[in-house]
């Protein structure tokens, strides 16, 4: 159970980096791709990679799309943390586990009980619910937990494809993907460098290095948790979900005093429900 909630606090720490660098002059740009150096650097300590058993034959496809993927919606994440808040944005992440459902539904001709059914008639009005705002406040930038949502969900869908790669470690593989990722991000950042007489700044290295130790401490301890609870993966998968809602609910409502309406309450309640649901369907 220590690993799981070690994984929780990581992932809503990423969160609360994020919602803190906005009292600084920082780039969101520079700030992922110094996270990717640390996370890549972490992951080769931690799981040793052996790349040389990576071969032609490897899903080069799937790894090039989520190592664009995954720094381009970490990019939408700290945007939805900055418009939208943690409250909302860690909920529309974690609502993410339906796109994946659903693609196992609709793609891959998965059976679909009725419980799933029933988990996702609760998740849709629990997204609308949690991401509605007064109809007098002309600034709900919703479009960003959108992403972050939809983003999350491809990507869930993409690693499942390459979990069912066996010919490599599913750590080597993350290896790679990061790797991709660092490079996206270097590029992007020198263009900005170059074009857009952006300055370096050793502040958004140092943010960056921190979401970077977090965000690898979250799939390391993710990785242990499963490893802890393998007869009953269903329980790392709730706890997480549910307890990355709560955790980072209490954080912003208590530390960054974040604003919620009786709607969004609701809609976390019906999150949680939903995800429940969902837990329950994996044991039966």
């Amino acid at each position: 159970m220590l690993f799981l909630i070690l994984s929780i606090i990581c992932s809503v720490t990423v969160g609360v980096l994020f919602k803190f660098s906005r009292k600084y002059d920082v780039s969101n740009t520079q700030i992922v791709a110094a996270n990717y150096v640390f996370a890549l650097i972490l992951c080769y300590l931690f799981f040793s990679p052996d790349l040389n058993d990576v071969g032609i034959s490897a899903p080069w496809g799937i790894y090039i799309t989520i190592g664009i993927l995954l720094p381009s919606i970490f990019l939408f994440l700290a945007a939805s943390i900055k418009h939208m808040g943690i409250v909302k944005t860690d909920a529309a992440q974690r609502l993410s586990l339906f796109i994946p459902i659903l693609a196992a539904w609709l793609l891959f001709k998965e059976d679909f009980n009725m419980l799933k059914i029933a988990a996702l008639v609760v998740g849709f009005p629990a997204l609308l619910l949690i991401l509605a705002k007064p109809s007098q406040n002309t600034e709900n930038k919703w479009i960003y937990p959108a992403v972050v949502l939809l983003g999350f969900g491809v990507i869930d869908i993409l690693f499942k494809q390459i979990a069912l790669y066996t010919n490599l470690p599913y750590t080597t593989s993350l290896f790679i993907v990061f790797g991709i990722a660092l490079l996206i991000m270097v590029a992007t950042v020198i263009y900005e460098v170059a074009f857009s007489k952006v300055s370096l700044n050793i502040k958004n290295i140092l943010f960056g290095g921190l979401v970077g130790i977090f965000n690898f401490g979250n799939i390391l301890f993710y990785l242990k948790a499963h490893q802890a609870f393998v007869q009953n993966p269903s329980t790392v998968f709730g706890g997480m979900n549910m307890g990355v809602i709560i955790v980072g609910s209490l954080v912003g409502i208590l530390i960054f005093k974040e604003k919620l309406t009786k709607m969004n309450f609701a809609g976390l309640f019906l999150a949680l429900i939903a995800i429940i649901l969902i837990v329950i369907s994996q044991t039966i």
